[in-house]
This record gives structure tokens, C-alpha cells and sequence, in this order.
């Protein structure tokens, strides 16, 4: 059969196939979460912005190449979406089987990070350096930990032999979880236990396990903190930023320094900003760290508070999902995990967002999807890649 013109029909029938395929209602595009991946995308499409205005002038980052940052927080982008394309194609069941073995990994890299191969990055002693690429173990273990307890926490729950997780069960989840966050305190990095600590109350409570054992656990971190002060186990620069919370004029010239240059580029900022590559902050280069752990004050010198605002509601339309996604899942072990990734996502912004205005301690955590670096990107966008798993592998409702 012909079609007019001398085109056949039956040449372009098979892509007629595919695009059908790909509109069905049971098709992995249709059923992604589009605003997800969309404020996530915007995101990190900001981020490149404000990352290139904090390094453009920075010669003894760039090597002279004003491009550098914004061409690697582009590269790390790019590698984070493609792993995120992965996780939805392995799926989040998949992986559910494979967690002995991704524990076991995890466990060995941040291990790895206590041998001669680890390296101090703005004092934390929390990377590895190997062949001139940098990578922060502890960032996945954020993910090992969230799948490891979901396994534990749903196994018996999803097979229909309880209606909740026993004591028994609570018990082996957050031992799976102390051991790596044990590890990573030894490094230390106070941060990323912050952000583990809070991962495992997130994942308790939506596991529906006892209140006792969150009581227990909020009980047990109130002690903790008090032992570990008490015992020195944290390094003074640690201790000199919780007094610098404290007391914002203890130390302006030096350990008060970051916070109270943030607060000077974002009060400048004004409603609207000073415009793109126009902050005088960000262009005389006031603020150290400004592409990664204090990002946020970049965007609120230069885009103003409509700016930083606009970054705060992408972040929110990201956990409004993620929480419509946990709701609506029909296994346990789909809610776990993406209340993990809740609780992650939500705890770290507000920590990064708020030592940048001087309402949290300053705890060396980039901005999700927006800061520079690539383990902390490649991370988030497992994480959402999870998130997407979990709902394209939902039950389709008539």
C-alpha cells in the first residue's frame, strides 16, 4: 500500500507503534512523576547558574577557566540523571535483593575513607581521593541505609505475617544502620550523621513501628550528644561552629566568619536581587565555600528573596510528591523508602538554607541538586530515581 507522495505506510507504522507505546496509560513515561523530575531538572539548572557565578572569578579553583564549575556541575548532573534512568530500570524491588551486597560495599568505601586513601576536605576527613577523582562514601550510605532498613522493616509486613514490625525487627533495622554511622562519626562527619540520624526516625515512623522505639531514639541522641561533647570526641572546629551558632559575635573575624558574610550577601539581596554575576559578596569573593555549602547565599544576593524563594518551593513541590508517593504505595517497603528519602531531603535543605541565614549550625551540607559536587548529585538523583520506581511500579487503578 502507497500513501501520497510515495511514502509507504507500512514504513512509518512501526514509529507510529513506538510513539503509542510511549502515550499509553500503562507506559513508564506516562506513569512518571513529571513535577518531580521537572523541579528537580530546574534545580539543578539553577544550581549551574549560581555555581558559575561563585567560580567564575575564583582563579585558584578554576585554573583559569571560568567555565570549569559550571561545565562539571553540568557533567555531574548529566552522569546523576543517567543513574537515575538506571534505578528506575533495575527498579527499587530489584535492588531490595541486591542490599547485602550494596551494605557491604558501602560499608567497605567509608572504610576505605580511615586508610591512607582518605583525604580532609574542609575538615572533614570524609573522602577519597583516588587518581585525581574525589568521591564522598557517606553520601551513599544515605541510600544503603534507607533500603537496608526498608528490607528489614516490610519483609514480614509485605509477606502478610504482621500487621507491624516486632521489637526483634526494629532492633536488627538500626543496627544495620549504627554500624556505618559509627563509622562515618569516626571520620568525623558530623553532618552526614545528622542527616543518617534523622533518615532512621523517618523511616520508624512510617515503618509503623513502636513509639517507644522513636522515643528511645530521641532519648538516646539527646545522651549521646551530651557523651560526645563531654568525651571530645569532636574535632574543634566542629565544637567552634556549634559555639558560633550560639553566639554569632563570639568570633565574626574568624569561626563566625561564613555565617556572617551569608547573611550580609542575602540581606543585600533585597526582593529581587542584584542580578546574575552582580553580587558584590559573591564577585569579591566575601563568602569561602560559596559553591557548595553556602550556595543558598549566591542565589539570595543575586536572585533576590523572589529567587531563593522560587529554589525553597521547587524543593517543596519535590517532598509534596515524594509524600504523595509514600501514601499512595501499596507495600511497605515502598513507603519506607520513599519516607527516607523525605526525611533526607527535607532535613539537609533545611540545615543548608539555614546555616546560610544563621538559624542552624553551620554542618558542611550541600543544597540538594542545587550545590556543586558530584557524590552529593549522584545520590540525590538515585534517590529520585527510587521515588520514580516506587510509583511507576504502583498498581494501575481502573
Amino acid at each position: 500500500m502507497t500513501a501520497p507522495h510515495g511514502f509507504s505506510v507500512s514504513r512509518y507504522a512501526p514509529e507510529r507503534g513506538t510513539w503509542a507505546k510511549l502515550a499509553a496509560r500503562d507506559s513508564v513515561v506516562r506513569r512518571l512523576d513529571w513535577p518531580i523530575l521537572l523541579s528537580a531538572l530546574a534545580l539543578s539548572f539553577v544550581g549551574a547558574l549560581l555555581v558559575w557565578s561563585a567560580t567564575r572569578g575564583r582563579t585558584e579553583l578554576n585554573a583559569g577557566d571560568p567555565y570549569a564549575f559550571l561545565f562539571r556541575h553540568s557533567m555531574n548532573t548529566g552522569i546523576g540523571v543517567a543513574l537515575m534512568i538506571g534505578t528506575i530500570w533495575l527498579g527499587h524491588r530489584t535492588l531490595r535483593g541486591a542490599v547485602p551486597i550494596l551494605y557491604g560495599i558501602s560499608i567497605l568505601l567509608i572504610l576505605a575513607v580511615l586508610t591512607p586513601l582518605g583525604a580532609t576536605i574542609n575538615g572533614a576527613h570524609a573522602w577519597l581521593v583516588i587518581g585525581g577523582l574525589s568521591l564522598q562514601p557517606s553520601e551513599f550510605v544515605k541510600i544503603t541505609i534507607i533500603l537496608g532498613m526498608a528490607m528489614l522493616l516490610a519483609a514480614k509486613v509485605d509477606a502478610g505475617d504482621q500487621v507491624h514490625p516486632d521489637h526483634r525487627t526494629v532492633a536488627k533495622a538500626l543496627l544495620l544502620a549504627a554500624l556505618p554511622m559509627a563509622i562515618v562519626m569516626l571520620m568525623p562527619d558530623l553532618g552526614s550523621v545528622m542527616v543518617m540520624a534523622v533518615i532512621v526516625l523517618g523511616v520508624l515512623l512510617a515503618s509503623g513501628a513502636s513509639n517507644r522505639w522513636v522515643l528511645g531514639l530521641i532519648g538516646a541522641g539527646v545522651v549521646g550528644a551530651v557523651l560526645v561533647t563531654a568525651l571530645g570526641l569532636l574535632d574543634e572546629y566542629q565544637i567552634n561552629r556549634f559555639a558560633a551558632f550560639a553566639n554569632p559575635e563570639l568570633d565574626p573575624a574568624g569561626v563566625g566568619y561564613n555565617t556572617n558574610q551569608a547573611r550580609i550577601a542575602i540581606g543585600s539581596g533585597g526582593l529581587y536581587g542584584a542580578g546574575l554575576f552582580n553580587g558584590h559578596q559573591t564577585s569579591g569573593q566575601f563568602v569561602p565555600e560559596q559553591q557548595t555549602d553556602f550556595i543558598f547565599s549566591v542565589a539570595g544576593e543575586e536572585l533576590g528573596f523572589l529567587g531563593g524563594g522560587l529554589i525553597i518551593v521547587l524543593l517543596g513541590v519535590i517532598l509534596w510528591r515524594a509524600c504523595r508517593i509514600a501514601r499512595e504505595t501499596t507495600e511497605l517497603y515502598g513507603t519506607v523508602v520513599a519516607a527516607g528519602i523525605i526525611a533526607w531531603f527535607a532535613f539537609q535543605s533545611f540545615e543548608n538554607i539555614g546555616m546560610a541565614l544563621g538559624i542552624m549550625p553551620v554542618a558542611g551540607l550541600p543544597l540538594p541538586f542545587v550545590s556543586y559536587g558530584g557524590s552529593s548529585m549522584f545520590a540525590v538523583w538515585v534517590a529520585i530515581g527510587l521515588l520514580q520506581s516506587i510509583r511507576v511500579q504502583r498498581p494501575m487503578t481502573a
